[in-house]
């Protein structure tokens, strides 16, 4: 009877260690399960945030690259990609321009158009800056899951309205520092005294600013698509870690 009660109590105290013994595994198991949960979380906050940073920086060094290169003298000018000529409507009537003589005056007003785009590239980079450092996770996302230039497309489509206004003054402004508009004036005052019939118009500003813009975006496009080629030559580790995966 005796060796009974005593068993029981050894299995009582037995059952309570055993029990015991599993909470504890059990709330060092949670413990453990917690700290995995806000660390694979914090991997993943750090993990956007490397991702933005990444996106961004590209972004940023195409479009300041882009920039410096047609701010640059000759910029537009010299380059048989991105020279800003007469419009393709007004090529024919610059010929026979040319046949009266008028040759020098067209040369020095296409010469004074790519001037003033080049002198307007110059403040593009700070409006391309401050674009960039608005820039969401979601954005981002897009960007990375895209072709070889979505940055440049969503840059195109966030930026592009508010450029266009804030660019055209800017064309103007260098237009008549340079003195373009004497050119032109002079050009459209010979042009009128010619004895040619259906003479297209010569609005010359619209065209400048929407040449200029496309010539700036698709160079934005040309940066991109060199540093996704070779992220750390043309990038940066930072840069690397995103497109390089």
């Amino acid at each position: 009877m005796l060796a009974s009660s005593q068993q029981r109590n050894v299995a009582r105290r037995a059952s309570a260690l055993l029990i015991g013994s599993m909470l504890a595994i059990g709330l060092g198991a949670c413990a453990e399960m917690s700290q995995i949960v806000q660390s694979g979380a914090a991997s993943s906050q750090t993990s956007e945030s490397a991702l933005v940073r990444g996106i961004k920086e590209s972004l940023e060094l195409s479009s300041v690259r882009a920039a410096d290169l047609l701010s640059a003298a000759g910029g537009y000018q010299n380059s048989t990609r991105y020279r800003i000529r007469l419009p393709e409507s007004v090529q024919p009537l610059a010929s026979r321009l040319r046949q009266f003589g008028l040759g020098s005056q067209i040369d020095q007003v296409e010469k004074l158009m790519n001037q003033g785009a080049e002198h307007a590239a110059v403040e593009a980079k700070a409006l391309f800056v401050n674009t960039v450092r608005t820039m969401t996770v979601n954005d981002a996302l897009s960007i990375i899951r895209g072709n070889d230039t979505a940055a440049t497309q969503y840059f195109r489509g966030r930026t592009e309205a508010e450029l266009r206004q804030r660019y055209q003054p800017i064309i103007r402004s260098n237009l008549q520092q340079i003195g373009f508009y004497d050119q032109y004036d002079k050009l459209l005052s010979a042009y009128k005294q010619l004895p040619l019939g259906n003479k297209p118009d010569l609005d010359l500003e619209q065209h400048v600013l929407n040449r200029s813009l496309d010539a700036l975006f698709t160079q934005v496009g040309e940066e991109e698509k060199a540093i996704r080629k070779d992220p750390i030559g043309r990038g940066s580790s930072a840069i690397a870690a995103v497109f390089g995966r």
